[in-house]
């Protein structure tokens, strides 16, 4: 997932960042569900692959989630500059975003109602993360990142029509002479 980020974002820090939200939106979702699973729904432990099913679910979506937002916010830097590009893809991502999260999330909630404990587990797991990761990852954290990082979160690349120049001489050098 990372080499992916990595080529299609041209920058280093931004799949970094991005990959850290989607680890912490799964591992937010474990234990929120171990809690659930153990203090509501009577649940000793997870089955054996729960965790592995629960992680491929939740970083294949999030990774997802993470492209469809990161491209366009690129995509509108490149017009006008890395925070208003973000707050652009963020208007127009954010719906279809949202609305396909809040499906999957009922789809796999269905899984939340089977008699079987693994599939039961699986489900709670993913609605919880995809949650998360919907309403709270994409909307808030990832662009809070963007604008505490600037434009840095896209190193090493350059925004077109920025090209290297030597620094400035500062105006007292200049009048000296």
């Amino acid at each position: 997932m990372f080499l992916v980020l990595l080529v299609l974002l041209r920058s280093v820090v931004a799949p970094v960042l991005l990959l850290l939200t989607v680890l912490g939106t799964f591992f937010a979702s474990l234990g929120a569900s171990m809690w659930l699973f153990q203090n509501v729904l009577g649940f000793p432990a997870l089955d054996t692959s729960v965790t592995l099913f629960a992680f491929l679910f939740l970083v294949a979506l999030g990774v997802d989630y993470n492209i469809f937002l990161t491209t366009r916010a690129r995509e509108e830097r490149d017009r006008s500059g890395t925070r208003l590009g973000m707050i652009a893809a963020l208007t127009a991502t954010g719906p279809v975003i949202t609305s396909a999260g809040v499906l999957l999330a009922a789809v796999f909630a269905v899984l939340g109602v089977l008699p079987v404990v693994a599939l039961t587990q699986i489900g709670v797991i993913v609605c919880i993360g995809v949650l998360l990761d919907t309403l709270v990852v994409r909307t808030l954290l990832v662009p809070a990142l963007v604008f505490l990082a600037g434009d840095r979160f896209w190193w090493p690349s350059r925004r077109p029509g920025t090209e290297l120049r030597a620094p400035a001489e500062p105006r007292e050098a200049a009048a000296v002479r």
